[in-house]
């Protein structure tokens, strides 16, 4: 049995159990800690720990490690205890020390039925938490609390940390096994991955799972676990994520310099730990810039959700005039469309590269305009001593700049086929080969492993949601017809070979009324590693996307969505389900939803009362009170 704890998150215990089933004799264990590693994909077998120090004692060890080329410190150690037929017993060790290495081995007699057990304390310190002058004696008084704690306490802490997270979080679904054991696989990965006590850390792609994406931060955060955590958790876990951000916008400032930018304009890296640009692809880097607008969308996201306009004030509208100036100097006029275009870009999409006028790219530099000036606007009246402190801070033009802003939003080209009433994911379009993905033989499949990127990127496939993706976030832009079309028009064209992919379109098609492919996307969302559908499961979960499977239930077979600050429900059962259940907080209440055959039941657990919407119908819940509701057969417009 083995732990990492939740509860005191620099402990880990491991406790290993012998019983010979038939012999008399000798055993040896060897407890360890071996410092001498490297990456599963290290370039020529390149190892980034330096050894500073070691310690060996009784029954314990320790290794204190540095990076390479960062200075990193860490320090681990370890302590162990034996017991045979649940006493303690005394015994002797042999220290081994190698480079990078440290042991203690113990040569123990044992009979055949009778149990031994070795429990193994360890502890990871690091600079990020203590000072490095600190870091081994901090070590060893933090090794002896936690020994002297012992493993059933920390067991029963574990349980009860955990226990707090699933009455909170936890999502029940009768009749689909499943998908009962995808979405709890998936919310326990998000939990473990992200707990928000720290604005310095954020989420990365794959977690503590794999080594694919080093572990550095993308828009996906933003982007999918944003919500998540808005629902599921205290509103300062959401409101670290963002800070996260705000405290890299000076280097985002910088990043946008590198590329000929000014005047604060900033661009987020695609990729970063410490708020660097860590990607190296030309095309990624420098024009995968809607990252932008996910990392500004967040703001509205949090904002909206939470009430909490505070956060503007003091954070929110540095990082949206950063990126909006960026925006407003990335656009270019186009003398012959008399209007301004935004030109070699990749979108979400990335089985495109270097294309003009991604429509999703385009719309969200046109949203974050707006979203600025609102914004300013909102300081500007409920605080005009802050907002004069902010405009000389950033030295702000106003008048200059809100003016341009204004201009652009006022003249922005957007491409689009009128012929099909469909936006065109970037110029050029509809110039390729447009074929179904069940066209495609199975054997090609998945084409990122299959076929050349100069194949992939002359077709029309494509990775994951790029228009459907902007309406989505914007849903509220367009008509119930316009959304249709474009989902006719891109799904059958997508492989979904992005893990984030597959709960977008269940979202959507939730909302189409398409239940049956909203369900088969959230099976593919809430089951893709444990199934393995996308054949890289080997590189790590995909974390990120994990909060997608999340989404594609609330927002998809729950319907809701927050709108001027009240909850809306259009809750649907999909048919192999006999029910659902999940709880939200919003607003410092919490409430449970769950959906049955026939009805949708309504819990309010808060000490206040709370107006919310069941298919466009408002209900006022009163405190610890419930509603029942028959359920709908409606389209959430």
């Amino acid at each position: 049995k083995r732990i990492n704890s939740i509860a005191d998150d620099e402990a880990g215990v491991i406790r290993y159990s012998v019983t010979p089933l038939n012999f008399d004799g000798k055993i040896t264990f060897t407890p360890f800690i071996d410092g001498d590693i490297k990456n599963k994909d290290a370039n020529y077998d390149e190892k980034f720990w330096e050894e500073v120090q070691k310690e060996t004692a009784f029954a314990e060890g320790y290794i204190e490690l540095k990076t390479k080329k960062t200075g990193f410190h860490v320090v681990t150690g370890q302590h162990f205890e034996i017991f045979q037929n649940k006493k303690s017993v005394d015994f002797q060790s042999l220290p081994i020390k190698a480079e990078k290495y440290v042991a203690s081995q113990v040569i123990l007699n044992v009979n055949v039925n009778e149990e031994t057990v070795l429990i193994k304390y360890a502890c990871n310190l690091s600079s990020e938490n203590h000072k490095v002058e600190d870091l081994m004696s901090h070590s060893k008084a933090y090794l002896k609390r936690i020994s002297e704690k012992g493993f059933d306490k920390m067991v029963a802490e574990q349980a009860s940390s955990w226990a707090s997270k699933w009455e909170m979080n936890d999502i029940v679904i009768e009749g689909d096994i499943a998908a009962q054991q995808g979405i709890r696989f998936n919310i326990f990965q998000m939990n473990q991955t992200y707990t928000g006590e720290d604005t310095r850390l954020n989420i990365g792609p794959k977690g503590f799972t794999g080594e694919k994406y080093g572990g550095s931060t993308y828009w996906d955060t933003e982007a999918y676990c944003i919500p998540f955590y808005l629902a599921t958790a205290d509103q300062q876990v959401a409101r670290n994520l963002l800070i996260y951000r705000w405290k890299h916008l000076g280097k985002a400032i910088e990043n946008a310099e590198k590329l000929g930018f000014k005047d604060g304009a900033a661009l987020y890296p695609m990729v970063t730990m410490n708020g660097e640009e860590c990607h190296n692809e030309w095309e990624i880097t420098f024009e995968e810039i809607h990252r932008n607008g996910a990392i500004a969308y967040a703001i509205y996201d949090y904002v909206n959700y939470t009430g909490d306009k505070k956060y503007l004030a003091e954070y929110g509208f540095e990082v949206l005039l950063g990126i909006a100036r960026f925006w407003s100097q990335r656009v270019n006029w186009s003398e012959n469309k008399q209007q301004y275009v935004m030109l070699g870009v990749t979108g979400p999409n990335e089985y495109e590269n270097n294309v003009n006028n991604n429509w999703y790219t385009n719309y969200f530099a046109v949203w974050c305009l707006k979203y600025v000036i609102e914004v300013a606007t909102s300081i500007k009246t409920s605080d005009s001593n802050r907002y004069n402190e902010l405009s000389a801070f950033t030295n702000l033009n106003e008048v200059d700049e809100f003016a341009k802003f204004t201009h652009i939003i006022e003249n922005m080209y957007f491409p689009e086929n009128a012929e099909l009433g469909v936006f065109l994911q970037q110029d050029g379009f509809l110039d390729k080969e447009l074929i179904k993905v069940n066209d495609l033989d199975a054997s090609q499949r998945p084409i990122n492993q299959k076929w050349s990127w100069d194949r992939i990127l002359r077709s029309c496939f494509i990775k994951q949601a790029d228009v459907l993706q902007g309406m989505y976030f914007f849903e509220d832009d367009f008509d119930i017809n316009a959304l249709k079309r474009n989902y006719d028009f891109y799904e059958p064209m997508t492989v979904h070979e992005s893990s984030l992919s597959p709960c977008v379109h269940s979202i959507i098609a939730a909302k189409l009324g398409d239940k049956v492919h909203s369900y088969e996307f959230y099976k593919r969302a809430a089951r893709l590693d444990l199934d393995d559908y996308n054949n890289d499961t080997e590189d790590g979960c995909h974390i990120t996307s994990m909060a997608g499977t999340w989404m594609s239930l609330v927002k998809g077979f729950g319907g809701m969505r927050v709108r001027d600050g009240k909850t809306f429900f259009a809750p649907f059962l999909p048919d192999n389900w006999t029910s659902f259940s999940f709880k939200v907080r919003f607003r410092g209440n919490l409430l449970n939803i769950k959906t049955t055959t026939d009805k949708v039941i309504i819990e309010n657990l808060s000490g206040s009362d709370i107006s919310i919407f069941v298919y466009n119908e408002e209900q006022i819940l009163k405190e610890k009170s419930s509603i029942v509701v028959v359920q709908k057969d409606v389209v959430l417009v």
